[in-house]
């Protein structure tokens, strides 16, 4: 029996070269701040605390590659906040991506000491023909540059194999509270500032001379075409109302799920999740989104309807599902009500908006043009072009192509259209739509056989709310547009939450075993 002491992750910042390396590290960015503050250069000590935030990050996210999967959901989320105070520098837009081959990197290594759990995704043989597709693409004759097939590579799949790392992130129910509530809190500070941000206007939150390729991004005001009020759409610590309000989106739909599965399973945290959800659904009221408050009132109605079809029924739980579906009503009417009585200009300029550019009988209405027409139109302007049949290469039309266009001096294609089918169609040609459609079914068909397996019980609300998470993201929203599935947000959560789906099956099982061997504890049935 070998009885050497085996070492541990969090023993490595005490051996001699990690130990040195950090305190070098510490003495010089001190050395660096203090000349910074001395000089009164703010700018150049913002640089300085940024990289030594990052620098902390890699070393722990080496040494434990759990903690990283945080550490870099929060760079993730607060990312744009010190880039647009310090002049859309493109060194902080790419360091998540240094970040997350950290985690990958992290993650690898403890898979070969055997640490960590793996699977075979049941879509993965749609999801490989996709990439080949997309890397055959880079090499497309009518692209203009490879550095726009390198970008559209990054964009559709540098953050696939967060799949991996969502699975293995859940070896216990305790981490699966751990990843939601760290959400939470999370969704909790960005929504409250975008809330704040929503009633003090723009100069909040906002530097006073923005980057010329963001500020336009920062200054968004919706104009009522009726009564000629305005509203200011919030960017909270985004650079883009448009991210902004994505997130919501997505924060919307994770609280709910994770307040169905409290409900169902446990007291602990059911506060926290009712603020979020208030903070939420005011949050996204607020954001003068039209696109982000129809998706969102439409998934709650879904919800509501879902999750008494998964009720656990012969458990007699159902009741609790009703409270569910109540407490959520509730919690969005107190946060309108709370809205009205507190800021009632605010409120009642985003409701003029919605009235009168969605409501049928608006003399104004442009619900059947945003809904239909325009989107169907411009996914029909794609055949339009003479390359559709083969596209003109990944990347040259997708998210970003105007910082290729200015590094390296080199111009896209075509203009293109906003339509995202339509955006796959002139990048990959119709072969990459069809690829598209095959993945994203295979991707939809596996989720719902994990839903239909955790049905009556208490894990069911958080898997069909990632089900169609992944069904919204891929295709109506793609459908209308190629950037909610190329923001580096909603595609990070988008594989990651996959991967914490497919491991919830297990995760029950092996909660429902425990609760076996315990027969005072009660123990939910999976079918």
């Amino acid at each position: 029996m070998n009885l050497a002491p085996r070492a541990m992750p969090g023993d490595q910042l005490r051996r001699p070269l990690p130990l040195l390396a950090f305190i070098t590290l510490f003495v010089v960015t001190v050395y660096k701040a203090a000349n910074y503050v001395i000089a009164g250069d703010m700018k150049g000590l913002a640089y300085v605390a940024l990289i030594f935030i990052g620098s902390a990050f890699v070393v722990a996210m080496l040494n434990s590659w759990r903690n990283g999967v945080y550490f870099f959901l929060a760079w993730l989320l607060f990312e744009d906040f010190a880039r647009k105070y310090l002049g859309n520098n493109m060194a902080i837009y790419f360091a998540k991506d240094v970040l997350v081959a950290v985690v990958y990197l992290s993650f690898f290594l403890a898979y070969r000491r055997k640490r960590v759990a793996l699977f075979r995704p049941p879509f993965l043989v749609p999801l490989l023909l996709f990439v080949w597709f997309g890397v055959m693409q880079t090499f497309n004759p009518a692209s203009t540059s490879l550095i726009f097939g390198v970008l559209g590579l990054k964009l559709f799949f540098y953050y696939v194999p967060l799949l991996f790392v969502g699975y293995a992130l859940l070896n216990s129910e305790e981490q699966l509270r751990r990843f939601f509530f760290v959400n939470i809190i999370l969704v909790l500070i960005i929504g409250s500032l975008g809330i704040a941000q929503s009633i003090l206007g723009h100069t909040f939150l906002n530097p006073e001379r923005p980057a010329e390729e963001i500020r336009e991004l920062s200054t968004n005001y919706r104009v009522s075409p009726i009564s000629g009020l305005l509203s200011y759409r919030p960017t909270s610590v985004f650079v883009s109302t448009g991210r902004f309000g994505n997130f919501m989106l997505v924060s919307l739909l994770l609280v709910v799920g994770f307040l169905g599965y409290l409900l169902l399973r446990r007291k602990s945290g059911r506060n926290l999740a009712f603020l979020a959800l208030v903070v939420t659904s005011g949050a996204i009221v607020l954001e003068a989104a039209r696109g982000v408050l129809l998706w969102g009132t439409g998934s709650m109605l879904v919800f509501a309807v879902a999750f008494v079809w998964g009720a656990p029924w012969r458990q007699r739980e159902v009741i609790r599902v009703f409270r569910t579906v109540q407490r959520a009503a509730l919690g969005i009417s107190l946060g309108l009500v709370l809205l009205f009585f507190a800021f009632p200009e605010a409120l009642l300029s985003r409701a003029a908006f919605y009235t009168e550019t969605l409501l049928p009988s608006s003399s104004a209405s442009e619900l059947q043009v945003r809904t239909w027409d325009y989107p169907v139109n411009n996914f029909l302007g794609a055949f339009g072009y003479e390359r559709w049949p083969y596209g003109y290469g990944i990347g040259t039309l997708s998210l970003g192509t105007q910082y290729v266009a200015r590094i390296f001096h080199v111009k896209p294609p075509i203009i293109g259209v906003e339509s995202g089918f339509g955006t796959i169609v002139l990048e990959m040609g119709v072969g990459g739509l069809i690829l598209w459609f095959v993945m994203s079914f295979a991707i939809l068909f596996s989720a719902w056989q994990v839903v239909k397996k955790l049905r009556g019980s208490p894990w069911f609300p958080l898997a069909f709310v990632i089900f169609w998470y992944a069904g919204l993201l891929l295709l109506p929203m793609t459908f209308a547009g190629m950037q909610p599935y190329q923001d580096f947000v909603l595609n990070a959560y988008l594989w990651l939450l996959l991967g914490i789906l497919f491991r919830l099956p297990t995760l029950a099982v092996s909660v429902q075993y425990a609760a076996a061997q315990s027969p005072q504890t009660y123990a939910p049935r999976i079918r």
